[in-house]
């Protein structure tokens, strides 16, 4: 990884100045070295985290023979593809070459050809123009400022806020938005007046203005292969992903492992590529000793024998548990605003990931494998096929699925939701689920103010806050891909652990070809996220391949939660004495909380839904809000 920062000054400005301090106030994400380059009226520049073998060759800003000058946070996983289409001898060459040769062949076309994650910025001096672009997930961050005679990008936003004209302040309407769990569409940030490319996209900067485009479109036409094909497609698109993932990091790797699927089949499928000479750490997140409390329902609340039984099969792989339910969530609150800033959307899952970085980074790792995004790629649960065989009248079918889905122990509620959810009116959608116990109110489950409702309600954009389920999976699943911005999180997890996070279950080509496949592949004879479960069935153990419960990682969060209720409790107030937070959020509900803090209970949802997320959330997004107003300490 790589922080980069440009300058470019359309008047009179010392460029190299302004992009050298930018760069120094991004050093905690690039320790290996900074390098610049100044063309009089623009300046770029790099700050290298060496994580790949060809780091060593990178120099700094890529210079090509016609000119362009080129600055990127970048890993290529088709490099070799590239190198080779470009007529490049790519040994001895960092990424950044190999795609600056790229621009330079096919200019902004390129990007469409791109695999990995990247950020970069491209200048182009016979044109005066500046290009901009992020890898279609958005795995790497880049923001940027127009002021009244300068252009500034960077990275992170703490490399904008050296530059004199660009205000330190929190955007109260991106706040207000995240509260509401809306996805985070557009260019606005967390920051007022810094604006970031969104993932997929691509803006060109010239002095006359800023215009951004997608690239990112997939194709949704729904594949028609035999079984035999998707099942050897879907191991090959997953073998590819995770070896191409795991360069620089072939002999030494870490991996989160849970009882689920996603995490399980990454984990499995790392192992049987590095050989039994590598070391491979999973680490799995566990309740303390002896805790026996219940979970909520339909969830393992503790994953260590299931994720002990699929690390087991493979002689390469250390597995370590971790606990973290008597963490504190709060003691990193600062911390977190230093390295992601952003809000953090769970503070009680961020405990236990903490320390599976800790873990990692004792244990010498400087990369880690997740599987975040599998339940939207490869193991996609296929639950919208119960409302297209609805919709197409094919009611014998549909009847024959659902038998299916309850002989299998699937919820009565669950197969009628999935199956008339998607064309019940929205009111008649909350009325039921609240008769099923579970609000889908915003108010029950966030700490929004009640005054912001109809602004969250303008700003939507036709999101559907209920949560209803939607006919159509694909897309469905593309919204749900670019719902939250993912690249200050890694951002932050390099700066502060020097781990990179990689997934591959969120590899261009796996989703693609994901998209693509049939919702009748993914449902199949009663058995949800039935092709991940067929595809990998020989990697992982039968009780793994066949779970139908999900992991819920620090059933014992509230232990730790309790136990700071006093700094909790200290630090809403001070959340509720910043203007700004107050506008917000709801400070008296916050407040209500502690004062009538939980016996126990706390894996009902009635319990759940106001600690564990509305309280937690506000308290994080508030803490943002009054750290970037610069208020009460």
């Amino acid at each position: 990884m790589t922080a980069i920062a440009g300058f470019w000054s359309f008047g009179a400005e010392d460029v190299g100045a302004s992009c050298e301090r930018m760069l120094r106030s991004q050093a905690i994400y690039g320790p290996h070295g900074s390098a610049s380059w100044d063309g009089g009226e623009i300046a770029l520049g790099r700050a290298l985290h060496r994580l790949l073998p060809e780091d060593i060759h990178d120099r700094g800003p890529q210079v090509g023979s016609s000119g362009l000058v080129l600055v990127a946070d970048v890993r290529l996983d088709n490099r070799d593809a590239l190198a080779a289409k470009l007529g490049l001898e790519g040994r001895d060459r960092p990424d950044a070459a190999i795609l600056l040769g790229a621009l330079e062949r096919w200019g902004d076309d390129a990007v469409a050809r791109l695999l990995g994650d990247f950020a970069f910025a491209l200048w182009d001096p016979g044109k005066r123009r500046l290009t901009l672009a992020r890898d279609f997930m958005g795995q790497r961050p880049l923001h940027y400022h127009r002021g009244r005679d300068f252009f500034g990008v960077s990275s992170m936003a703490k490399g904008l806020h050296t530059l004199p004209g660009v205000p330190y302040a929190p955007d109260m309407a991106a706040a207000a938005e995240f509260v509401a769990l809306l996805p985070e569409a557009g260019s606005r940030t967390f920051f007022e007046g810094i604006s970031k490319v969104e993932a997929g996209h691509i803006v060109t900067v010239t002095p006359e203005g800023i215009s951004s485009r997608p690239y990112w479109n997939p194709n949704l036409e729904p594949l028609n292969l035999r079984d035999d094909e998707y099942l050897e497609a879907m191991r090959a698109q997953m073998d590819r992903a995770v070896r191409v993932r795991l360069r620089g990091a072939e002999t030494k790797a870490a991996t989160t492992l849970s009882a689920g699927l996603d995490s399980s089949v990454v984990t499995a499928t790392a192992a049987r590529l590095m050989g039994d000479k590598a070391k491979l750490f999973a680490f799995t997140s566990v309740p303390r000793a002896g805790y026996d409390l219940p979970s909520l329902r339909g969830s393992i609340g503790d994953e260590g024998a299931l994720a002990a039984a699929t690390a087991a099969l493979y002689p390469n792989i250390e597995h370590v548990l971790v606990g973290a339910g008597g963490h504190n969530p709060l003691n990193r609150l600062d911390r977190n605003f230093f390295l992601f800033e952003r809000p953090v959307l769970n503070l009680c899952n961020q405990a236990w990931f903490n320390s599976i970085l800790d873990g990692a980074k004792a244990r010498g790792c400087t990369m880690i494998l997740t599987g975040a995004f599998g339940n939207m790629s490869f193991s996609w649960q296929g639950m919208d096929k119960l409302a297209r065989l609805l919709e197409r009248g094919r009611l014998v079918s549909l009847a024959r699925e659902a038998a299916a889905l309850r002989r299998n122990d699937i919820r009565l509620g669950t197969i009628l939701s999935q199956t008339i959810g998607p064309f019940l009116p929205v009111p008649v959608w909350k009325a039921i689920a609240r008769l099923r116990g579970s609000s889908r109110d915003l108010t029950a489950f966030t700490a929004i103010h009640p005054a912001l409702l109809g602004q969250v309600d303008a700003a939507r954009g036709g999101f559907d806050l209920s949560f209803r389920p939607r006919r159509d999976g694909a897309a469905t699943r593309v919204a749900a891909l670019s719902r939250t911005d993912i690249g200050g999180y890694s951002k932050g997890l390099l700066g502060g652990w020097g781990i990179d996070m990689r997934d591959p279950t969120a590899d261009r080509e796996l989703v693609e070809f994901c998209l693509r496949v049939p919702a009748e592949q993914y449902l199949r004879g009663g058995v949800p996220r039935a092709l991940a479960r067929r595809a990998f069935a020989d990697r992982l153990p039968p009780a793994v391949a066949a779970e139908q419960r999900k992991g819920y990682q620090a059933v014992d969060w509230h232990e730790g939660l309790s136990a700071a209720r006093q700094e909790l409790r200290e630090e809403v107030g001070r959340i509720a004495a910043t203007d700004e937070a107050a506008g917000a959020l709801d400070t008296q509900k916050m407040q209500t909380l502690l004062d009538n803090w939980p016996e126990g209970g706390w894996h009902k949802p009635e319990v759940f839904q106001p600690y564990r997320l509305a309280l937690m959330r506000g308290v994080s997004t508030g803490h943002f809000i009054r750290k970037a107003t610069r208020s009460n300490g």
